[in-house]
């Protein structure tokens, strides 16, 4: 299972007793994989201070959970089509994230244990603010940009009646800087490419003899072009509609056309370069193209550093919670063990919850006997889904992406 529970005890004799009782149950009845979870020892400072900390790293751990889901959302939607190695991706340390929990250390060097508790609380919000301010930034561009890209290769990609022509026509198609004559591009259906062909020139006055050309298709027809007189356009276009041939408002602007194509290609190439697409050559007489092949780009590898930065602070939040809420609940001098169990299966966890309100029943028998009574319903009263129990005990979830 991908969920482990954090839980401490007193450090006496007694106690240490019941951790060792604990252990061989779990492990006779499979019920879960348990460890030594290492907490330093840490400043103290007074008892109305660790009531104020302990609200703020409730607060925290929570805020901290919810970056690491979001991040973690992040790298699906920037790895697109290979979503089936985003796990690989979500590491800790350079190790999986079940790995690191089951291993866990505290940082020392970036998070001193000789600090004011307040001061390692501050240094963990401060740095996981600031990670929450980057991503913001940096997704909302990335998904800016590929609204834009998304947009134009819709454009792209459309029939002859809505989709961009830059792609397609040539400066050599139209007649230009001419004052009398102007050329027009008909998307004519397939079937009736005869008929267009015997009839354009008839459609009106003043249509240039053997003037059309076929330049593009799609499945339903061809975009041809036509050259006339610019005073006899209304007059052509209604008779053209009257034999189901349409005109498409376009008129050739050199300056435009190369702005759009320029505009697409330094899209995909940021894209390429800032995310993760690879490039894609923007080709006369074709579509654009979004290949599949992704490679990591800065974004990715931003998320992948900086996911590892907020897990491992926010495993830090963990223990520092333990080590806070112990010392209120167990009072000085601080002498407490905790343990880190990892369920088996879903269906053990009932199981081991009874084994551990039993063991540590002593710890708070009014809690322990409301727990373990759980078929006694008091009206207004539900201790049994409260993370309140006669131990110290905190929750990690390492399934981020369900």
């Amino acid at each position: 299972m991908s969920e482990f529970w954090l839980i401490s005890a007193p450090g006496d004799k007694e106690n240490l007793q019941a951790l060792e009782r604990m252990n061989t149950v779990t492990s006779k009845s499979n019920l879960s994989h348990n460890t030594k979870f290492a907490i330093p020892d840490f400043k103290v400072g007074t008892l109305d201070s660790l009531v104020g900390l302990s609200d703020e790293l409730g607060k925290l751990d929570t805020f901290a959970e919810s970056l690491i889901k979001r991040m973690a959302q992040s790298v699906v939607e920037v790895m697109e089509d290979t979503k089936g190695k985003v796990r690989e991706n979500l590491l800790a340390n350079g190790v999986d994230l079940t790995s690191f929990v089951t291993h866990f250390e505290w940082d020392m060097a970036k998070y001193p244990a000789k600090q004011p508790l307040a001061s390692v609380v501050d240094t963990l919000a401060k740095q996981l603010a600031q990670i929450e301010t980057d991503l913001k930034s940096r997704t909302a561009a990335y998904n800016t940009l590929k609204v834009t890209l998304e947009n134009l290769e819709k454009k792209s990609q459309g029939n002859l009646f809505t989709r961009t022509l830059s792609d397609i026509v040539n400066k050599e198609d139209f007649v230009l800087d001419s004052e009398y004559l102007v050329t027009l591009l008909v998307i004519v259906p397939k079937p009736d490419y005869a008929q267009w062909q015997k009839t354009y020139e008839s459609l009106s006055d003043m249509v240039v003899p053997r003037s059309t050309k076929l330049i593009a298709e799609d499945k339903d027809g061809g975009l041809f072009t036509v050259t006339l007189f610019r005073k006899v356009i209304d007059d052509f276009k209604s008779k053209a509609r009257a034999n189901k041939f349409m005109v498409r408002e376009f008129f050739y602007d050199e300056k435009e056309i190369k702005r759009e194509r320029e505009e697409m290609t330094r899209l995909l190439s940021d894209k390429k370069q800032q995310y993760q697409t690879s490039c894609v050559a923007l080709k006369k007489g074709s579509s654009s193209t979004f290949p599949d092949h992704k490679v990591k780009g800065p974004l990715l590898r931003w998320l992948k550093v900086n996911f590892s930065e907020a897990f491992i602070a926010w495993v830090h939040i963990k223990a520092l919670r333990v080590f806070v809420e112990s010392v209120l609940r167990y009072g000085l001098p601080v002498n407490f063990q905790a343990v880190l169990l990892q369920p088996h299966k879903k269906s053990s966890t009932k199981r081991l919850r009874e084994v551990l309100n039993s063991v540590f029943r002593h710890l708070d028998e009014v809690a322990a006997a409301s727990l373990l009574d759980a078929s006694v319903e008091i009206p207004g009263l539900q201790l049994s889904n409260q993370d309140y129990f006669p131990y110290v005990y905190f929750h990690i979830d390492l399934s981020l992406l369900d």
